[in-house]
């Protein structure tokens, strides 16, 4: 009888291989900028140079209520599982752990083995999974890309690095792993233009094994330190001498024009302290504009190099195979950590040169800073780090030969834990089972299945959690917040009217789903500011 089963179950999975060849599941390419700002591309607002991108978003889906954490990390381990990241261990960043956070359940400060791993379920499913650039996921080689499921890695284990060397964000070295293995930057390095080559040259290689391939192409461009190539730099001089707000009420108008914000939404208000464009002396109009010029720049070169992938799988035959999901992993960095955190300032004094002359090269050390911050989140309150809008409301497209909602945005709101379902049902591989953590996220793409407008937001002590178009927001107390606010973002998607008071029981509502959600990802506040 064994035998019989035995017989029964290899001629079940020669005919089910044989099936699997002649209708090969689709590839899978997943594109995550870093700190980029929602207005910062062509196809949502911007004035950067982003063709490439451009031309899929349009012909594709775009995505213009897409959430996610406030800093990277929390993101990456949500994109990673499908799973709030207070569950899988970056509860915070591991860079920021507290004390008393140290330690405990979904705080390692490294992805826990709690839920399954995106890269390993398409792994599973006969998958070639392939990646390159940031991981930011945990440094040991028992926590690396390969590890977690990833047959080729090149990975950036920290929160950033230089452009064109191994210049750690914090520290002067910043330390990367191929394969699971250390390993050194070649003399020629720039992030985008290597990224992009050791993603082509994965795929290249795995093309002998006809099987379909899931890619996770993380670039490191635009977060800080600004640098770029000095001719990136220079096809951008002189575009910025109209100043930051003019830049942030132009950025705004063009994505109402693109439907991509509210008609309620204006031009946020300026940081406090930060000064009127006009009120700037010439230095300081000078090395403002060369700021913004080595930004754009960064983000110019990483569309150019991802247009270089795009132009190989078209070359090879397979971009019409390829399924395309882009976003950023936050808001634009609006903090100068040079000028608010001393080990910051004691590194880059350290390290590197920014005087004008050496803006942009190897050995600056530059932040986009509030202003044009301001500029690149568009019709949003505060940045990065923050759970106020700014921080947590990114671009992102999806793009597939044939898509049905093709040349469309989508005002659905959809949070990065949904990534993963709908990848996965988009392959045809069923959600992973088995673990301890099931997935979160819902599917966005099929009709049937409705994304709740739930979702709960905690990072550095800000808090804040959405329903419909109703939020509830306790910035943290770095950000100046003092208490619980209530917005209703339809029609303030700025956050500027705190309607608390006039519906005290919507705030009571809205206070016991945040308390369910506080306890249910047993959130534990930091004991100390950050």
């Amino acid at each position: 009888m064994n035998k019989c089963i035995w017989i029964v179950n290899v001629i079940l999975s020669l005919f089910l291989t044989s099936a699997f060849a002649e209708s090969r599941r689709p590839n899978v390419l997943l594109v995550v900028a870093d700190d980029l700002g929602y207005t910062d591309l062509g196809s949502f607002g911007g004035e950067i140079e982003t063709p490439n991108l451009d031309v899929l978003a349009k012909s594709g889906l775009r995505l213009s209520q897409f959430y996610t954490a406030a800093t990277c990390s929390p993101t990456r381990a949500m994109l990673m599982t499908g799973v709030d990241h207070h569950k899988v261990g970056l509860g915070t960043m591991a860079e920021a752990l507290a004390p008393n956070q140290r330690g405990k359940l979904g705080y390692e400060g490294h992805l826990n083995d709690r839920a399954a791993f995106l890269p390993n379920v398409f792994a599973d499913a006969g998958y070639r999974t392939l990646m390159s650039g940031k991981w930011h996921l945990g440094h040991d080689e028992a926590h690396s890309p390969t590890a977690r499921g990833f047959h080729k890695s090149f990975a950036l284990l920290d929160g950033g690095a230089g452009h064109f060397s191994d210049l750690g964000i914090a520290s002067m070295h910043a330390a990367y792993r191929e394969n699971g293995e250390p390993v050194t930057l070649p003399d020629d390095f720039y992030s985008s233009r290597f990224y992009t080559d050791k993603m082509i040259e994965y795929i290249e290689t795995e093309r002998e094994s006809g099987k379909p391939f899931f890619g996770y192409l993380a670039y490191t461009a635009p977060h800080w330190p600004l640098q770029a190539p000095d001719a990136s730099i220079a096809k951008y001089k002189n575009r910025y001498a109209q100043g930051y707000d003019q830049l942030h009420r132009q950025r705004v108008k063009n994505a109402k024009a693109l439907g991509l914000t509210s008609d309620a939404a204006a031009t946020a208000p300026r940081q406090p302290g930060q000064k009127p464009w006009q009120e700037l002396t010439q230095e300081e109009q000078k090395i403002e504009q060369r700021t913004m010029e080595i930004y754009a720049a960064m983000v110019d070169d990483m569309d150019r190099h991802f247009g270089r992938l795009i132009n190989y799988l078209k070359d090879i035959g397979e971009l019409d195979s390829t399924i395309i999901f882009f976003m950023s992993d936050n808001g634009a960095e609006g903090a100068n950590l040079d000028k608010k955190y001393k080990r910051f300032r004691q590194h880059v004094e350290t390290c590197c040169d920014n005087r004008y002359e050496n803006m942009g090269k190897a050995n600056s050390y530059l932040f986009q800073g509030p202003n044009w911050a301001r500029a690149s989140v568009g019709p949003a309150r505060d940045y990065k780090g923050s759970v106020s809008e700014g921080g947590i409301h990114a671009p992102a497209f999806v793009w597939y030969s044939g898509m049905q909602n093709a040349h469309s945005i989508s005002d659905q709101f959809v949070t990065v834990k949904d990534v993963l379902p709908t990848l996965l049902d988009l392959a045809s591989i069923p959600l992973p089972s088995g673990k301890e953590l099931s997935v979160e996220g819902r599917l966005f793409l099929t009709s049937s299945q409705n994304v709740s407008a739930d979702m709960g937001w905690e990072l550095f002590g800000g808090k804040a959690y959405r329903q419909g178009h109703w939020k509830l927001v306790h910035r943290s107390p770095m950000q100046g917040g003092k208490g619980w606010q209530l917005y209703n973002l339809k029609n303030d998607p700025l956050e500027q009217s705190d309607l608390s008071e006039q519906h005290p029981q919507k705030l009571q509502n809205m206070m016991q789903l945040w308390q369910d959600y506080e306890k249910r990802n047993q959130l534990i506040y930091p004991t100390f500011k950050h």
